[in-house]
């Protein structure tokens, strides 16, 4: 199965807003799945409202990332570099644990691996570019989020420690 979604690199007087995941209290770009009938700009603005509470002006498309082996098929997310322009940061519920501005040099641990080029790319000036990740789908493809949830949830091990186990390169 082919996914595709959309991550915003979302920048402020230099810093990049990144959000904590509630599913595994790692740190990444704020971002979601592309619906039906939706639009990759429209996506963007959508879950960055979600996910901040943000308003943005969306700049430029950064690139697309392709990671080609992940859960069964390929994923591909477009990356865009925005400001702000309205709204109020605020948590979204069942999603994100904490949100915050951070300088390039400082980011926050741990990261998604895969956000680290994106965050780059953008804040380098990028416009357009193609890139493959190289970081493959750590469990059988049919297992559902709801699935690999439980996983986590039996492991005994913290979010961060069962993310780290299986999600990085």
């Amino acid at each position: 199965m082919t996914t595709l979604g959309v991550a915003i690199v979302i920048i402020k007087d230099g810093s990049i807003l990144l959000t904590q995941r509630d599913d595994f209290h790692v740190w990444c770009l704020p971002g979601g799945a592309v619906d039906d009938g939706e639009t990759l700009s429209d996506a963007a603005l959508r879950e960055a409202k979600e996910e901040t509470g943000l308003e943005l002006a969306l700049g430029r498309l950064v690139g697309m990332y392709s990671q080609p082996n992940w859960h069964g098929g390929s994923h591909h997310m477009a990356i865009f570099a925005a400001t702000p322009r309205g709204g109020r940061l605020r948590l979204a519920s069942g999603e994100t644990i904490a949100i915050g501005y951070f300088a390039q040099t400082d980011l926050p641990q741990p990261l998604v691996a895969w956000h680290r080029q994106p965050i780059d790319d953008a804040l380098n000036g990028e416009i357009g570019v193609v890139r493959t990740c190289q970081y493959d789908w750590p469990f059988a493809p049919h297992l559902t989020r709801q699935d690999i949830y439980a996983l986590r949830d039996q492991s005994g091990q913290t979010r961060q420690q069962f993310y780290l186990a299986h999600f990085r390169a």
